[in-house]
């Protein structure tokens, strides 16, 4: 069978964060199997939480340093039905850097068999208070550069 690869699957490096969760009645259709917008809430949490251990909470960017971010598309490759009380892994990996925009991957595996279920890409997009598109602020080019080799920055903190 040839390998899907309409979404990256984020490489075989360690993730950058990684959470377990049960699927519940929430997740799933009447069949009991995965709704197929399910995985999205769980990707932005993974994504909340990942920008918040590093100090970048999304809901002070724009006071704190000046700038926003934005979804600007999402993909997401179904490879194996899932379905009520499976136990899922969600890891998460740092795509594609650009100019304006960074892309986040994200995995999910079911852990009983450690079969990758789906995988997802979220072009992530800065902007201005005044909602236009900018460069990647300097503060965030390096936190996605320490991602980009796998830590976590401790770069001080740079106002605008």
């Amino acid at each position: 069978m040839e390998r899907d690869t309409r979404v990256a699957d984020g490489g075989t490096g360690p993730a950058l964060h990684a959470t377990t969760l049960r699927l519940g009645y929430a997740d799933t259709d009447p069949a009991g199997i995965l709704y197929y917008a399910a995985w999205f809430p769980w990707m932005e949490r993974m994504q909340s939480e990942w920008f918040w251990l590093n100090d970048l909470r999304q809901d002070e960017l724009k006071q704190r340093h000046g700038f926003w971010t934005v979804t600007a598309h999402t993909a997401c490759d179904y490879l194996a039905a899932v379905g009520l009380f499976d136990e899922i892994r969600l890891e998460l990996r740092l795509g594609t850097v650009g100019r304006r925009s960074f892309e986040m991957l994200h995995r999910m595996v079911r852990t009983s068999d450690d079969e990758v279920v789906a995988r997802a890409r979220i072009r992530i997009v800065t902007v201005s208070p005044e909602l236009g598109s900018v460069d990647l602020p300097p503060l965030l080019r390096r936190h996605l550069d320490a991602w980009a080799r796998g830590a976590r920055s401790t770069l001080p903190e740079v106002t605008p």
